[in-house]
Protein backbone atom coordinates (compact mmCIF):
# COMPACT_ATOMS: atom_id res chain seq x y z
CA UNK A 1 0.00 0.00 0.00
CA UNK A 2 1.32 3.32 -0.77
CA UNK A 3 0.81 6.34 1.86
CA UNK A 4 0.56 10.29 1.13
CA UNK A 5 1.16 12.96 3.18
CA UNK A 6 -1.16 15.93 3.22
CA UNK A 7 1.53 18.07 1.40
CA UNK A 8 3.28 16.00 -1.21
CA UNK A 9 6.34 18.18 -2.82
CA UNK A 10 8.78 15.53 -4.20
CA UNK A 11 11.76 15.58 -1.30
CA UNK A 12 13.07 12.69 0.06
CA UNK A 13 12.35 12.21 4.04
CA UNK A 14 15.33 11.65 6.25
CA UNK A 15 14.77 9.75 9.74
CA UNK A 16 15.69 11.59 13.17
CA UNK A 17 17.39 8.50 15.26
CA UNK A 18 15.91 7.67 18.46
CA UNK A 19 12.28 7.02 17.32
CA UNK A 20 10.08 6.39 14.46
CA UNK A 21 6.94 8.81 14.17
CA UNK A 22 8.81 11.88 12.78
CA UNK A 23 11.20 12.81 9.41
CA UNK A 24 12.53 15.68 7.91
CA UNK A 25 13.35 17.80 5.23
CA UNK A 26 15.95 20.42 4.74
CA UNK A 27 15.54 22.48 1.67
CA UNK A 28 19.60 22.58 1.64
CA UNK A 29 22.53 22.35 3.50
CA UNK A 30 23.58 21.86 7.35
CA UNK A 31 26.47 23.57 7.14
CA UNK A 32 26.05 27.31 8.83
CA UNK A 33 29.35 28.13 7.78
CA UNK A 34 27.96 29.07 4.37
CA UNK A 35 26.11 31.78 6.02
CA UNK A 36 29.75 33.51 6.24
CA UNK A 37 31.06 32.13 2.86
CA UNK A 38 28.20 33.82 1.09
CA UNK A 39 27.69 36.91 2.53
CA UNK A 40 30.44 38.27 -0.03
CA UNK A 41 28.10 37.24 -2.72
CA UNK A 42 24.77 39.03 -2.01
CA UNK A 43 24.18 36.83 1.30
CA UNK A 44 22.26 33.06 1.48
CA UNK A 45 19.04 32.67 0.65
CA UNK A 46 18.08 30.53 3.57
CA UNK A 47 17.01 27.53 3.56
CA UNK A 48 13.46 25.42 4.57
CA UNK A 49 12.79 22.41 7.39
CA UNK A 50 9.57 20.45 7.32
CA UNK A 51 8.89 17.73 9.50
CA UNK A 52 6.77 15.25 8.39
CA UNK A 53 4.39 13.11 10.65
CA UNK A 54 4.08 9.00 10.24
CA UNK A 55 1.00 8.90 12.31
CA UNK A 56 -1.01 11.61 11.42
CA UNK A 57 -0.03 12.08 7.29
CA UNK A 58 0.84 16.06 8.16
CA UNK A 59 3.82 18.23 7.26
CA UNK A 60 4.60 21.26 10.23
CA UNK A 61 7.25 23.68 8.43
CA UNK A 62 7.76 25.81 11.20
CA UNK A 63 9.06 29.01 9.76
CA UNK A 64 8.91 30.52 6.20
CA UNK A 65 11.84 30.64 4.16
CA UNK A 66 14.02 33.94 5.39
CA UNK A 67 17.53 35.53 3.90
CA UNK A 68 20.25 34.49 5.71
CA UNK A 69 18.93 32.19 8.18
CA UNK A 70 19.33 28.38 8.25
CA UNK A 71 18.51 25.17 9.89
CA UNK A 72 20.38 22.36 11.77
CA UNK A 73 19.16 18.50 11.22
CA UNK A 74 17.09 18.17 14.15
CA UNK A 75 17.30 15.50 16.71
CA UNK A 76 15.12 13.44 19.58
CA UNK A 77 15.52 14.11 22.70
CA UNK A 78 14.00 14.40 25.88
CA UNK A 79 10.73 12.89 24.15
CA UNK A 80 10.71 16.01 21.97
CA UNK A 81 12.45 17.20 18.52
CA UNK A 82 15.49 19.94 18.85
CA UNK A 83 16.85 21.71 16.15
CA UNK A 84 18.94 25.21 15.53
CA UNK A 85 18.00 27.93 13.61
CA UNK A 86 21.23 29.82 12.70
CA UNK A 87 20.18 33.92 11.86
CA UNK A 88 23.21 35.29 10.60
CA UNK A 89 21.76 38.69 10.10
CA UNK A 90 20.70 39.03 13.32
CA UNK A 91 23.73 37.40 14.77
CA UNK A 92 21.42 34.73 16.76
CA UNK A 93 21.78 30.90 17.47
CA UNK A 94 18.17 30.12 18.57
CA UNK A 95 17.43 26.60 20.03
CA UNK A 96 13.69 25.53 19.51
CA UNK A 97 12.21 22.45 20.28
CA UNK A 98 9.57 20.79 18.36
CA UNK A 99 6.56 18.54 19.64
CA UNK A 100 3.55 17.19 17.28
CA UNK A 101 0.63 19.39 17.48
CA UNK A 102 1.79 21.76 20.43
CA UNK A 103 3.04 25.49 19.94
CA UNK A 104 6.91 25.53 18.88
CA UNK A 105 8.83 26.33 21.76
CA UNK A 106 12.10 28.65 21.96
CA UNK A 107 14.25 26.99 24.12
CA UNK A 108 17.63 29.16 24.27
CA UNK A 109 18.33 32.45 22.21
CA UNK A 110 21.86 32.55 22.33
CA UNK A 111 24.32 35.39 20.66
CA UNK A 112 26.12 33.92 17.96
CA UNK A 113 29.46 35.83 18.77
CA UNK A 114 32.11 33.26 20.15
CA UNK A 115 30.58 30.20 18.14
CA UNK A 116 32.47 28.64 15.11
CA UNK A 117 30.35 27.95 12.48
CA UNK A 118 32.44 25.02 10.95
CA UNK A 119 30.26 22.28 11.35
CA UNK A 120 28.11 23.55 14.31
CA UNK A 121 25.27 21.05 15.25
CA UNK A 122 23.18 19.33 17.35
CA UNK A 123 24.10 15.50 19.67
CA UNK A 124 21.94 13.88 22.17
CA UNK A 125 21.95 12.29 24.21
CA UNK A 126 20.60 15.50 26.40
CA UNK A 127 20.85 18.02 23.77
CA UNK A 128 24.54 19.67 23.07
CA UNK A 129 25.41 22.42 20.83
CA UNK A 130 29.08 21.51 19.90
CA UNK A 131 31.13 21.89 16.86
CA UNK A 132 34.37 19.62 15.59
CA UNK A 133 37.06 19.31 13.06
CA UNK A 134 39.71 16.80 12.90
CA UNK A 135 42.23 19.00 15.43
CA UNK A 136 39.31 20.40 18.19
CA UNK A 137 36.39 20.02 19.73
CA UNK A 138 33.90 22.71 21.56
CA UNK A 139 30.69 22.22 23.43
CA UNK A 140 29.25 25.72 23.42
CA UNK A 141 25.93 25.28 25.19
CA UNK A 142 24.50 24.18 27.96
CA UNK A 143 28.26 23.86 29.25
CA UNK A 144 31.79 25.17 27.48
CA UNK A 145 34.07 23.29 27.26
CA UNK A 146 36.62 22.04 24.51
CA UNK A 147 39.42 19.61 23.85
CA UNK A 148 41.77 18.55 21.11
CA UNK A 149 40.42 15.56 18.33
CA UNK A 150 42.32 13.47 16.54
CA UNK A 151 41.72 13.42 12.58
CA UNK A 152 39.77 9.88 13.17
CA UNK A 153 37.46 10.92 15.61
CA UNK A 154 33.90 11.94 16.21
CA UNK A 155 31.89 13.19 19.07
CA UNK A 156 28.06 11.32 19.05
CA UNK A 157 26.89 12.28 21.88
CA UNK A 158 27.26 13.63 25.43
CA UNK A 159 25.24 11.96 29.01
CA UNK A 160 25.89 12.11 32.33
CA UNK A 161 29.12 14.47 32.08
CA UNK A 162 30.76 12.27 29.62
CA UNK A 163 31.82 12.88 25.83
CA UNK A 164 30.94 9.31 23.74
CA UNK A 165 33.45 9.41 20.23
CA UNK A 166 33.36 7.35 17.82
CA UNK A 167 36.89 6.48 15.58
CA UNK A 168 37.89 4.85 12.82
CA UNK A 169 41.00 2.50 12.13
CA UNK A 170 42.76 1.29 9.57
CA UNK A 171 45.24 -1.88 9.07
CA UNK A 172 46.68 -3.53 6.90
CA UNK A 173 46.59 -0.87 4.01
CA UNK A 174 49.22 -1.64 1.43
CA UNK A 175 50.73 1.39 0.42
CA UNK A 176 53.17 0.38 -2.21
CA UNK A 177 50.08 -0.90 -4.50
CA UNK A 178 47.69 1.87 -3.02
CA UNK A 179 45.07 -1.47 -1.87
CA UNK A 180 43.95 -3.41 0.74
CA UNK A 181 46.65 -5.99 1.67
CA UNK A 182 45.90 -9.97 2.68
CA UNK A 183 45.07 -8.80 6.44
CA UNK A 184 43.39 -5.85 6.06
CA UNK A 185 41.11 -4.51 8.52
CA UNK A 186 38.72 -1.62 8.78
CA UNK A 187 37.25 -1.12 12.08
CA UNK A 188 35.79 1.58 14.80
CA UNK A 189 35.94 2.16 18.39
CA UNK A 190 34.12 3.80 20.96
CA UNK A 191 36.12 5.86 22.82
CA UNK A 192 34.41 7.61 26.25
CA UNK A 193 36.16 11.39 27.35
CA UNK A 194 35.63 13.43 30.20
CA UNK A 195 35.27 17.37 29.15
CA UNK A 196 38.53 18.21 29.57
CA UNK A 197 39.64 15.54 26.82
CA UNK A 198 40.92 12.90 29.40
CA UNK A 199 40.25 9.06 27.86
CA UNK A 200 38.05 6.93 30.27
CA UNK A 201 37.91 4.24 28.24
CA UNK A 202 38.26 2.75 24.64
CA UNK A 203 36.70 -0.13 23.07
CA UNK A 204 36.05 -1.70 19.75
CA UNK A 205 32.46 -1.13 18.59
CA UNK A 206 30.34 1.33 16.48
CA UNK A 207 27.75 3.90 18.08
CA UNK A 208 24.13 3.69 16.96
CA UNK A 209 20.71 4.82 17.92
CA UNK A 210 17.93 2.93 18.18
CA UNK A 211 14.27 3.76 17.14
CA UNK A 212 13.61 3.08 21.39
CA UNK A 213 16.24 5.74 21.47
CA UNK A 214 19.07 3.77 23.48
CA UNK A 215 22.38 4.09 21.92
CA UNK A 216 23.99 0.45 21.32
CA UNK A 217 27.25 -0.87 20.21
CA UNK A 218 27.90 -3.08 17.70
Amino acid sequence: MIKRFIEVDGRMLFPIAGQQRIAYTLSGSTDFYELKEMQGHGGHPGTVLKFYDYRRRRVAQPFEQKPNVMYSAPIFSWNRYFFLQCDYGERILRLYRYTPERPLVLFEDLDLTGFDLYNLRLVGDAPHIISQNGEWFRCYWPEKFSFPLQPNETVCFIEDDKVYLEAWFEEGWDDEHDCAGPNYKFYDKVIVKDFEGNTLSEEVGSLNQGPDGDWWIS
